[in-house]
C-alpha cells in the first residue's frame, strides 16, 4: 500500500469517531438542559432573591453600624440616618440587573419590623437592655442611653421575564 491510502483511512476513522462521540454526548447535553443545570435556568427566579438578600445584609449592616450610638432621645434621627445611608444602595440594587431583564423594587416593611420587635426584643423586668421600637421599617433599641440599630425589614419585588416574585426579609444588624 502507498502512504496515501493509509492516510485517507485514518481521516475517515477520525471522522467516524467524532460522529460517534457527538451522538453519544447529545443525550447528556439534553439531560443537562432539561434538569435545570444550565446557568440561565436556576430555579423560578434564579438566584435573584438570594442576591437581593446578600446585598441588603451588607448594606443594612454598614448603615446600621453608622447610625448606632446616637442618643436614645434622637432615635428617629438614627432611623433617618439609616434610611439615608441605604437610599443610594437601594437605588443601586433596584437597577443593578435591568440590562439582564431583571428589576428589583425594594420598600421598607413596617409591619414585619413591628412583628420582629415583638418576637425578638425582651420585655419586662430583668431585661439587659431598654425598649425596642420599630420606626419606619427599622428596629432600634435603647442600650446605655444610646440608640442601637438592630434590624431593618424589607419587601422586595423581583421582576424577571418569567414573572414577578414577592419576598420579605428582616435583616439583623447586631448579634
Amino acid at each position: 500500500m502507498n502512504g496515501r491510502g493509509q492516510g485517507g483511512g485514518r481521516a475517515q476513522l477520525v471522522l467516524v469517531a467524532a460522529v460517534v462521540i457527538a451522538v453519544a454526548l447529545a443525550p447528556v447535553v439534553l439531560a443537562y438542559l432539561q434538569l435545570g443545570a444550565h446557568p440561565d435556568v436556576d430555579g423560578e427566579d434564579g438566584d435573584y432573591g438570594e442576591d437581593a438578600r446578600r446585598f441588603l445584609e451588607r448594606a443594612t449592616h454598614e448603615a446600621g453600624a453608622a447610625a448606632t450610638g446616637i442618643d436614645w432621645t434622637g432615635r428617629e434621627r438614627a432611623v433617618e440616618r439609616v434610611r439615608s445611608e441605604l437610599e443610594p444602595r437601594l437605588d443601586t440594587l433596584n437597577t443593578s440587573r435591568v440590562e439582564e431583564g431583571v428589576a428589583y423594587a425594594v420598600t421598607y416593611d413596617d409591619s414585619a419590623a413591628s412583628a420582629w420587635t415583638h418576637e425578638h426584643c425582651p420585655r419586662g423586668d430583668g431585661r439587659r437592655f431598654g425598649p425596642c421600637r420599630a420606626i419606619d421599617g427599622v428596629v432600634v433599641q435603647e442600650r446605655a442611653g444610646e440608640t442601637t440599630v438592630l434590624a431593618a425589614a424589607y419587601d422586595v419585588t423581583v421582576t424577571t421575564p418569567r414573572g414577578e416574585r414577592e419576598l420579605s426579609f428582616v435583616v439583623r444588624v447586631t448579634g
